[in-house]
């Protein structure tokens, strides 16, 4: 890699991602692109995706792990690795190692999903439980590498780990000559740093847009502050993306080079998590749904053909439940409601004959009689439907108040 004045932070160029590409040949998988129908005709052109989460270990991450480990002196290698990670870079790192021969020692959150875990450990890394966050977790690996002189590899912010991440865009490249645009989502920002160090040496005039949670959004204050800013709060169930503070050396390389960072709401994460399992049938994690999410947001804020980045599909099957749930929800596909009815024999069967007028699917009801808000003859039903969308939402709504039924929710 190239080492620029001391005092300076290592820069990323294009020859270091052409290197990386030569040495990840046979390792990682060259990922495909997967057309969208649905999401070309909201944005009025095609759009692709770039599908990194049928890369091995189900994410991007074993690029840069396996260039940066690979980097290693001899001395460094019979040291070992250690790394910390929720999932998807300590996958990375494992495999990377098993492969290189290196001892590897990944440090996760106690509250990690079990079968992020068991993989880890399955790719050959010796896993340590630290922490309930990712910031406890990271400085117990940084305290071991002390003690122990293991190489620390950090998730992004080395060059090695951009250069590697940057052969992703090597591939778009070849694979779709003719894009415009490319969404890739950002967390500490290695990613899109180097995607947009190969793609913009290649093709200047490609836009680069990188996606943030709302929730986790701490590109947007730094670069509005020309330097990274930590915030305090992160909260999404985009874990891979959820990241306090940018990296000092992708944060220069995303400043200079990436055109425009937006952020997606929780629910339009799981609205694109939903639309890839339905529409694309793609396992995709919500970090790695992102970019989709910031097309179905603003659709037409995209110029065409557009390369909309998978990063990952490690999801924990029980997230996944609950994120569905909420993608559904939000797409108007699920309606909660509460609603008051005289008590009286037949009465819920009346209302339940509405509903199905309506053509609404009842997936569970619950009846209050003994709530003192109630009147002595009231009764209070919840209920919970399976509905078409929208505007169905509104109808069945519509339809239990023409039939005088007071609706709260």
């Amino acid at each position: 890699m190239n080492f620029p004045s001391p005092g300076s932070f290592p820069s990323v160029i294009l020859d270091d991602v052409r290197g990386a590409q030569k040495m990840l040949s046979g390792v990682a998988k060259v990922t495909p692109l997967e057309g969208s129908r649905h999401l070309s005709g909201l944005v009025g052109s095609p759009v692709l995706f770039k599908c990194e989460n049928l890369q091995r270990t189900g994410s991007f991450k074993l690029r840069g792990a396996y260039v940066r480990i690979s980097g290693l002196t001899p001395v460094e290698r019979a040291a070992g690795v250690v790394a910390a990670s929720a999932g998807n870079h300590a996958q990375g790192v494992a495999l990377a190692s098993a492969l290189l021969g290196v001892r590897s020692t990944v440090f996760m959150p106690v509250g990690a999903p079990l079968p992020k875990v068991a993989a880890t450990r399955e790719y050959g890394a010796r896993v340590r439980l630290h922490g309930t966050v990712v910031d406890e977790t990271l400085a117990a690996a940084q305290e071991y590498a002390r003690e122990t002189g293991a190489v620390f590899i950090h998730p992004f912010d080395h060059a090695d780990i951009i250069a590697g991440q940057g052969t992703v865009g090597l591939e778009i490249l070849e694979q779709c000559p003719e894009v415009r645009t490319i969404v890739v989502g950002m967390g500490g920002g290695g990613l899109a740093a180097g995607i947009a160090v190969a793609v913009k040496a290649v093709r200047p005039d490609v836009r680069i847009v990188g996606v943030q949670a709302a929730g986790a959004a701490c590109y947007p204050p730094s670069l509005a502050a020309d330097r990274p800013v930590s915030i305090d709060t992160l909260q999404t169930m985009a874990d891979g993306i959820k990241v306090g503070r940018p990296g000092d050396v992708p944060f220069a390389l995303v400043r200079d080079l990436v055109d425009e960072v937006r952020t997606v709401s929780e629910d339009e994460l799981s609205s694109a998590l939903l639309l890839c399992l339905e529409r694309a049938k793609m396992v995709v994690e919500p970090a790695g749904a992102s970019p989709v999410a910031a097309l179905l947001g603003d659709p037409k804020a995209f110029q065409g053909p557009v390369v909309a980045l998978l990063s990952g599909g490690n999801v924990d099957p029980l997230l996944m439940q609950r994120i569905l749930t909420h993608g559904m929800a939000a797409a108007g596909r699920y309606l909660s409601l509460r609603l008051r009815l005289t008590d009286r024999p037949g009465a819920l069967a009346a209302m339940l004959g509405v509903l199905s007028v309506a053509d609404a699917n009842v997936l569970d009801v619950s009846h209050a009689r003994t709530d003192p808000r109630l009147g002595l003859t009231e009764a209070e039903v919840e209920l919970h439907l399976e509905t078409k969308g929208p505007e169905h939402c509104d109808d069945v709504k519509a339809a239990l108040r023409d039939a005088g039924y007071l609706v709260m929710g």
